[in-house]
């Protein structure tokens, strides 16, 4: 189900002025990457992408057309390792959210 105007303007307004919000925004789409739910996590970091830094200055930071980067993060996309890492990487920087892992048994 495509995200309504509202809700996306929502995501945005709420990152803009909660950093802990971003930081939780950011570690669900990785801990759902990491758990094997790629669509899901792919369509999170979307949504990251679009409340925090946008495509276009994305695009400009990790040298890739923006509309590479939407098809990456669609439902149907397939970016390799690399390029989500360094999404991901540039993300962090962008948006002075930083993840660690953590190991537990």
């Amino acid at each position: 189900m495509p995200l309504t105007r509202d809700f996306k303007e929502t995501v945005k307004a709420r990152a803009d002025t909660d950093v802990a919000f971003r930081a939780a925004l950011l570690g669900e789409a990785v801990e759902l990457l990491l758990n094997g739910d790629v669509d899901t996590g792919k369509l999170v970091l979307r949504d990251y992408i679009n409340a925090t830094i946008g495509f276009e200055e994305l695009a400009e930071d990790v040298g890739k057309p923006s509309k590479s980067l939407m098809r990456m993060f669609s439902a149907a996309g397939n970016p390799t390792a690399g390029n989500l890492f360094s999404v991901i990487s540039h993300l962090q920087k962008a948006t002075g959210v930083h993840l660690a892992v953590h190991t537990r048994q």
